[in-house]
């Protein structure tokens, strides 16, 4: 990896005691045990015990100003991913060269086409899905079940049906995450923006107080007000409950859709509790895709029936990546929730939406005004945080760009149509993996100008590391929440939600936490 330019400046000097950073990292190993801040080994799973996640001693410097542009853009980046996951043209057209190369991403536009043909199943309540006039952004109250004179009107208004496909109408909830780097210039780049299972909301949410207790233990309170409140598990959480009051189906569940074997569980069941602490009266279970598709059916209204429950509201945690979908079952388990009356969290279009094949299509200025319009100051601002994205598609310069990535193969970053981490292609070895590709091949991968972060310097502390750690150089990468709730033509809630902060080695290509490379964080807001 290039070398930063600059290095920020950290929450407290460094480096520490010697003696005062074995007491510290010790109190912050068992806090972080004791509040959740934990996940299950892979090198040596057992389903009784768990290690403390990765994490950085002190929080990581991140300039207050692009902190603030990224919470304040993150309601107009929810608008924009909501519009593109609603028109059916743009992304069939979008992806269509990367559909004929890459398998996963085609079995993913065969459901979508399979549901499109069939008419996307509308989210019906118990009398009608109770979509009252309220202000976007605002609270869904829980309201009167629908009068059946009210359902016949709102359903015929939300599921009309026109020869334009693009056009069909549903409720769908997201929660996005939108992830960026800071350049060498302190201004932020985003790296991409998930559609699907974005992670960390719940722990990232204890690592504030984490190092609100780490800081006061060093003598640093006067400091703590740097430290940004974040309620990204709440927001999260309550995005969820908000789409489950639109059904009006009170013995309805949440399901949580999740992998055969978790490691990420504290995690997943901070959702899980939060909701039923605040929402006593909101059931939650959690079944994978491979259950789904054994005990999955369809009731008579299109209800998505699980063994004896019924889900009002399907949340993905998994899903994301082949290695989810064993077999037929695992399909057969997505195409029947997208069939069903359930709102998904997301919908088969909102995880299309999210490929990095749409991500470059988005930088292109004439495809943002079709979902932006003319409206100068949100292109302008949308923009600003793009990095440089290069289709590798023959018919749209691919050529070009792969001359780009071989004569300066530092500078850019090759990716897949992928989540997960641990996919990307960096720096010396993609020459290789160009020359390996064929030209067809080539589209099921986009080219990205690599951002080079400022260094910061910190100390990462991980289940068997060093004792005591060694002080490191650090990159941070800023994940911002988001959630949105609407049909193709209206929104009725779109939030910022809360955020989290991802660390790991300057020396290091990836940063994902759960894919074992980078560590948790939380920010520390410098001017």
């Amino acid at each position: 990896m290039c070398t930063p330019s600059k290095t920020l400046q950290s929450c407290v000097p460094f480096p520490l005691d010697d003696a005062l950073l074995q007491e510290v990292v010790e109190k912050a190993k068992d806090w972080a045990i004791m509040h959740g801040a934990a996940m299950r080994s892979k090198q040596d799973f057992n389903p009784d015990a768990l290690l403390f996640a990765p994490f950085i001693l002190t929080p990581s410097s991140f300039p207050r100003k692009e902190f603030q542009k990224a919470v304040e853009l993150q309601p107009l980046l929810n608008e924009l991913i909501h519009a593109v996951a609603h028109d059916s043209q743009f992304l069939l057209a979008t992806l269509s060269s990367t559909e004929k190369v890459d398998e996963f991403t085609r079995a993913l536009i065969a459901i979508y086409r399979t549901v499109l043909d069939e008419g996307i199943a509308q989210v019906r309540g118990r009398g009608g899905v109770n979509m009252k006039i309220i202000t976007p952004g605002g609270q869904i109250a829980v309201a009167a079940l629908y009068s059946s004179t009210k359902r016949s009107t709102l359903i015929g208004s939300l599921c009309s049906r026109k020869k334009d496909k693009a056009v069909i109408k549903t409720v769908t909830l997201a929660l996005l995450r939108s992830d960026y780097l800071p350049n060498f210039s302190d201004t932020i780049k985003q790296v991409e923006i998930n559609t699907i299972a974005s992670s960390f909301g719940g722990i990232s949410t204890i690592m504030t107080p984490m190092h609100s207790y780490i800081l006061s233990e060093l003598g640093h309170r006067e400091k703590l007000v740097n430290l940004p409140d974040n309620k990204a598990l709440s927001g999260l959480c309550d995005a969820m409950v908000e789409a489950w009051k639109l059904q009006a189906r009170p013995s309805a569940a949440i399901l949580f859709v999740v992998e055969n074997v978790t490691y990420n569980i504290c995690d997943q069941r901070f959702h899980e509790f939060y909701i039923r602490e605040t929402y006593p009266h909101v059931a939650v279970v959690r079944r994978t895709l491979t259950q789904i598709g054994e005990q999955g059916r369809l009731g008579p209204g299109k209800e998505l029936l699980v063994g004896d429950v019924e889900a009002s509201v399907v949340y993905f945690r998994a899903g994301y990546e082949p290695g989810h979908y064993f077999g037929a079952g695992e399909w057969d388990a997505r195409l029947l929730i997208e069939r069903s009356v359930a709102i998904k969290c997301p919908s088969i279009q909102y995880h299309l939406a999210g490929t990095k094949k749409v991500q470059q299509a988005l930088a292109k200025p004439d495809v943002l005004r079709r979902f932006v319009g003319d409206d100068a100051p949100k292109i302008e601002a949308i923009r600003d945080i793009f990095t440089g994205l290069y289709s590798l598609d023959r018919e749209e310069g691919g050529d070009e760009a792969v001359a780009l990535a071989l004569a300066d193969p530092e500078r850019y970053v090759l990716k897949p149509q992928r989540e997960g981490g641990g996919n990307n292609v960096y720096g010396a070895d993609i020459p290789a993996a160009l020359q390996a590709m064929s030209s067809a091949e080539r589209s099921a991968w986009i080219l990205m100008e690599r951002i080079f972060p400022p260094l910061s310097t910190g100390y990462m502390v991980r289940p068997n590391g060093p004792v005591p750690p060694p002080l490191v150089q650090l990159v941070s990468e800023l994940g911002i929440f988001g959630a949105i709730i609407g049909s193709k033509d209206k929104v009725l809630y779109n939030k910022q939600i809360g955020h989290m902060l991802r660390t790991k080695l300057s020396s290091s290509n990836e940063g994902g936490v759960a894919a074992g490379s980078g560590a948790l964080d939380s920010p520390y807001l410098i001017d």
